[in-house]
């Protein structure tokens, strides 16, 4: 959706530093290797999708994890209305409220940009299924991915147009 424009993703080398570290931890079936062939393939296909000087920003931020201050600083910097994420608990509503962003589940996000713009959704969900060619996925199983992904509103949406994803 954000090479399409629905939005602008933006991340750090740091978050990519944890995403690949965690998938490391807790998947055996991944290499370093292919992880960092998909950090940089997301950062070839996202335009300015690196945020960087925002480090000093992170000093004094109030969050449950003070791990994550460095997203909130991040976010913070590059003026970001939302941070995307699973972990919610530790991106509490109050605390980023005064910084005017607001924290949302992927599958809330992505059921919201459906409702935005349904025909878009629907194309970005086709290019991405198309460029999955190791194996091939039916529309069926791509779906199933997205509910194994912890997206299953996306999935149900997307389910009504199967034939066109």
């Amino acid at each position: 959706m954000a090479t399409a424009g629905l939005f602008r993703a933006k991340w750090t080398e740091r978050i990519h530093d944890e995403w690949i570290s965690s998938l490391l931890r807790d998947r055996d079936d991944l290499t370093r290797a292919k992880l960092e062939r998909t950090k940089a393939l997301m950062n070839e296909a996202v335009l300015d999708c690196l945020v960087s000087g925002y480090e000093s920003l992170s000093v004094g931020l109030d969050l449950p994890d003070g791990d994550d201050r460095h997203v909130l600083a991040a976010a913070i910097h590059c003026q970001a209305d939302t941070i995307v994420t699973y972990n919610l608990k530790d991106f509490p509503q109050e605390k980023l409220a005064r910084h005017r962003i607001e924290p949302q589940h992927p599958d809330d996000f992505i059921s919201h940009r459906f409702g935005i713009d349904e025909v878009a959704v629907l194309a970005a969900a086709r290019r991405c299924r198309a460029r999955l060619k190791n194996p091939r996925r039916s529309a069926e199983e791509y779906l199933r991915a997205l509910e194994r992904c912890g997206l299953p509103q996306a999935a149900r949406h997307l389910r009504d147009y199967a034939e066109v994803i």
